[in-house]
Formats: structure tokens, C-alpha cells, sequence
């Protein structure tokens, strides 16, 4: 669940991994059930599944992954390493096509004995890359120090991201041009053009990805997970996950709960069964709303500095006036309402952005245009960065089309999507507009998983702010109650999504901690917030 800030609104804002041992003495299931209910049928393609994920782990364990520096034109420079490892497209014929997937490492900065194995990462999306993960040993970031001397940090591209067969939907340069659509209809009209739009870039990922669209579930990519872990001659993985990666973790910890060693998930995506993916959206539309707020109202206490608005009612009736002008005519000839909320979207989603979008709006009202334009618009001679969000996107729409049955009745995202924008119209619509082409989705949809606890899951550690928007609190409580012997870090009355690489002592000590020992606190704690930013 994370987001992915080029477009509207992604989940990301949050799979699975193989050992040999795990499903290695589960009995070959009889021919015969594949005949039966369908719910046989499921078990039996699971225990196919398992086994073929075994089988992917085990020869990646015997292989290994050669490392080497990485290619130039992936910027990743020394002491960063680069590798690949592979693994099945389809885990129920482990023998058949196989996939390659881009992985990276800055190996322990301590002794021999301070070595614990590897900490492997990802960032969510769906769609994020991991790749610069290394980085924060390689910039000597000092909240990683003490880890970092336990473990090699490692990142990777999951299956159809960056350099790990990455998939498309539709040419790059079209998806960032701009202006796009208002995505707040006037008419029925607006919406038959929307959907027309959800439809045709749905049937874009089959013309261009289809062989891939079925097998990209998170299921499969907790199975990489797992071959990542064989692969890098750990027993046991040990995991951090930021958003839609928390899910990831989640399912992990489902499949393969012997195999994990010390795993913490940071903003987490609600792992319910009912919420993974429409309600989850939903979910976020009211939440961004109030952090938007949030940061409107820090927008205010400043107004000395951004001259907006003295309340937060204020600066909102801005940002409502900024909105229709750019509808009456996008700035700069790209930035309509669309752009403007991919913009101002990334302030809900991080305080780092605070600053950053309050001083460019200030200068817009004051006279000059130029900052805000040039931050909202696309660039379109970034080829390279295009490819990336476009990529991004695809496998954002992938994974969460995949991983789940979504409506397919117009009349529900139309009743759901009215209802909700009354009182939270910053990101109602665009959201809806963003997920619509599930709803016409053209590969296989799947049941999602049941997250829970299994035999040998050790503690979990979760960190959640309490008025996150991308991963609402509400999907940390439910995973901690669906992990037994989890504990919860909550940090109250802040927002930011990704709270682990934040300054934060209360929360900062406590995952060096749980990395380092294995130590959680015997009962959850609650942490004061982070520092607010200051113009």
C-alpha cells in the first residue's frame, strides 16, 4: 500500500518465500482432488505451488548468486554489489519458464561475529524498487549504523519491476503526458470517459504484459522471497517491510512461517481478506483527507512564512481555488487538476514534502508560477524516469487486480466513489479512476490470502503512525492481532508513511533492538511523534 506519487493514489501508499524444508513432507496430493470442488482444486494447485516453490528455493540455495559490480548505468556504486537470481513465472511448474530477477547488497560493516546473515527490504508500491536499499550503508546513514554491522543489506526488484522482467501497460510518454482528465466528474459523460480510459489501459497490459498478468500475485512474489533467502545462503529470512511491503511480509509469514527469522513491517496495509484491494482504497480516500488536513493546518500556523491562510479552513478554500483554475486553464499548459493532486498528495504521505509544496504554492499566489508548474508537470525529456513510473504503475495495477476479486458492476464504484467524495473529495475520485481497470480486468483474479499466524512464526514487530494516509492505522491493528506474540509500536498523532528511517528515538532504538537481539518489549508501546518540520 503505498502510493505511487507520479499517478493518483496507490496501496500501497501496502509475498512469499521458499524453503526447503517448508512443504518438503507434505504429502503428494491424489490426482483425483483436481476433479473435485473447487475448493479442492485450490488446495491442490497450493500444494503444487509449494512444492514447486521448494523445488525453486533448493536449486537457488545450490547456486547461489554471483556477485559483481553493478553495470554503470544502474548507478549503484561500490561498495554496492549486483547480481541476479532466478525463479519459476509460474511456481505450480517450477521446470518450465523461468524469470529473472535483479537483486543488490552492501555487505556488514562489522566482524565476523557480528554477522547475523542478510536483512532484506522492500519499499512497497506494489511496483517499488528496492534496489537502493544498500545505499544507507553505503551513505553511512547513521539510524542504520548498528544494523548494519549485523547485516548485509539487500535489495531487490520484484518480479516485473525495473530490471526484473519488467512489465508495461502503456507507452511511457503517453502514461506521464499531460494534462489528464479532471478526475472529479461533472457529468455522466466525464465518468463514460474515464472508464473508457480504465478499459483501454486494461486491455493495454494484455496487448503488452498478458503472459505475465497472471503470476503477478503477491503469493508468487513472497515466493521469490524465499528463493531471494536460499539464494543468499540464509536459513532464515529476516525482512523489513515499508508499505505494500508489509503485505508482502504478511503473506510470507503465512506461507512460510518457519522460514522467518526477525521481519518488521512499517505502514501497514490491512491483510483482511475483505479490505485487500477495493475497501483498502476506499479506506485511504478518508484517510488522505485528514492528513491533508493535518498539513493544512501546520500550513496555517505559519502563515506568516506562506501567506495562505491564518486556519486551516483557509488554506483549504485555497487549495479549492487553486483547483479551478487550473481546470479553467492547466498552468503552464500541463497542470490541471490531476497533476495538482499527484503534487500535493505527496504532503499526506510525507512531512518531508511540508516545506517543500507550502513554499512552492506561496510563491504561485505571489506572482511566481514557475516552481509549482515545474514540480507538478511532467518531464518529458526523462525518458529514463518515465520508463520507471509507467513501470511502476503496471505492476502497481497487476499485483492488485491479481491478487483479488474486484466489482465488476459500474453501479457499485459509482455509488461507493459519489458517496465517499461528499466529504473527502481531495482523492476520491482520482483514486477510483486509478483502480477502475480491475474491474475489467482481463487475467485471472485470485481469492486473497488468509494472513495468519502458522508453526514457528516468531515475534513480528510492527511500527504504525497513528494518522498515516497511505496504510491507515486500523490495518496495524489488524495485522497485530492476526500475528500471535506480535508487538506494536504506534507513534501517536503523526503521519508520515515509512516511519522507521525517521528520526525517532523511542521507535529508532527499539528496531535495533528487535534486528540485533531479537528483543521485544513485553506489552505494545506508544511513542511520542517525530519532530515536525519547521520552514
Amino acid at each position: 500500500m503505498t502510493t505511487r506519487t507520479r499517478r493518483a493514489v496507490t496501496l500501497g501508499s501496502a509475498g512469499s518465500l521458499v524453503a526447503v524444508t517448508l512443504i518438503a513432507g507434505a504429502p503428494a496430493a491424489p490426482a483425483a482432488r483436481a476433479q473435485g470442488t473447487g475448493e479442492a482444486r485450490t488446495a491442490y494447485a497450493k500444494d503444487r505451488e509449494a512444492r514447486g516453490a521448494a523445488v525453486a528455493a533448493a536449486r537457488a540455495a545450490k547456486k547461489g548468486i554471483d556477485w559483481q559490480d553493478c553495470p554503470k548505468e544502474w548507478e549503484l556504486p561500490q561498495p554496492v554489489q549486483c547480481g541476479w537470481i532466478t525463479v519459476p513465472l509460474d511456481y505450480a511448474k517450477p521446470n518450465g519458464k523461468q524469470i529473472k530477477l535483479a537483486v543488490d547488497r552492501a555487505v556488514s560493516t562489522g566482524t565476523k561475529e557480528e554477522r547475523q546473515g542478510s536483512l532484506v527490504y522492500n519499499p512497497g508500491g506494489p511496483g517499488a524498487s528496492g534496489m537502493g536499499f544498500p545505499l544507507r550503508v553505503a551513505n553511512k546513514l547513521p539510524l542504520w549504523e548498528k544494523t548494519s554491522k549485523a547485516y548485509d543489506f539487500v535489495g531487490f526488484d520484484p518480479r516485473g519491476v525495473g530490471r526484473s522482467t519488467p512489465i508495461s501497460c502503456v507507452d511511457p510518454q503517453e502514461f506521464v503526458k499531460a494534462p489528464k482528465l479532471d478526475p472529479v466528474p461533472d457529468s455522466a459523460a466525464d465518468k463514460r470517459a474515464q472508464r473508457k480510459l480504465a478499459a483501454e489501459y486494461a486491455d493495454g497490459c494484455k496487448e503488452r504484459s498478458g503472459w505475465m498478468l497472471p503470476h503477478m500475485t503477491t503469493r508468487n512474489s513472497a515466493r521469490d522471497l524465499d528463493v531471494l533467502r536460499a539464494a543468499l545462503g540464509d536459513k532464515k529470512l529476516n525482512y523489513l517491510g515499508v508499505s505494500y511491503g508489509t503485505y508482502l511480509g504478511a503473506v510470507y509469514a503465512t506461507l512460510f512461517p518457519s522460514h522467518v527469522r526477525r521481519m518488521v513491517v512499517d505502514s501497514v496495509v490491512n491483510p483482511s481478506k475483505e479490505k485487500i484491494w477495493y475497501e483498502a482504497n476506499l479506506d485511504q480516500d478518508v484517510a488522505f483527507e485528514v492528513r491533508l488536513k493535518d498539513w493544512m493546518t501546520w500550513v496555517a500556523k505559519y502563515d506568516s512564512t506562506f501567506h495562505l491562510g491564518d486556519t486551516q479552513e483557509k488554506v483549504y478554500a485555497q487549495w479549492t481555488k487553486l483547483r479551478a483554475e487550473a481546470k479553467r486553464a492547466p498552468f503552464g499548459g500541463a497542470v490541471g487538476p490531476a497533476e495538482l493532486i499527484g503534487y500535493f498528495q505527496k504532503a499526506p504521505y510525507y512531512d518531508s514534502y511540508w516545506v517543500r509544496i507550502a513554499t512552492n504554492w506561496s510563491k504561485f499566489v505571489a506572482g511566481d508560477r514557475e516552481p509549482l508548474i515545474k514540480a507538478a508537470a511532467p518531464d518529458m525529456s526523462d525518458i529514463a524516469g518515465n520508463k520507471d513510473a509507467e513501470n511502476g504503475n503496471a505492476v502497481y495495477t497487476a499485483v492488485e487486480c491479481a491478487d483479488a476479486k474486484w466489482p465488476t458492476s459500474w453501479k457499485k464504484w459509482d455509488r461507493d466513489n459519489t458517496r465517499l467524495h461528499k466529504d473527502h473529495p481531495f482523492m476520491t475520485w482520482a483514486n477510483a479512476w486509478m483502480n477502475l481497470p480491475c474491474a475489467t480486468w482481463p487475467s485471472k483474479q485470485h481469492q486473497p490470502t488468509e494472513v495468519k499466524t502458522g508453526k514457528g512464526l516468531p515475534p513480528v514487530l510492527i511500527a504504525q503512525s497513528t494518522r498515516d494516509a497511505a496504510t491507515p492505522y486500523e490495518g496495524a491493528v489488524e495485522l497485530h492481532k492476526r500475528l500471535k506474540g506480535s508487538r506494536l509500536i504506534t507513534e501517536k498523532d503523526a503521519g508520515s508513511h515509512g516511519i522507521t528511517n525517521l528520526a525517532n528515538p523511542c521507535l529508532n532504538e527499539r528496531v535495533d533492538a528487535y534486528l540485533l537481539t531479537g528483543k521485544v518489549d513485553s506489552q505494545d508501546v506508544t511513542c511520542a511523534p517525530h519532530a515536525t518540520p519547521k520552514p
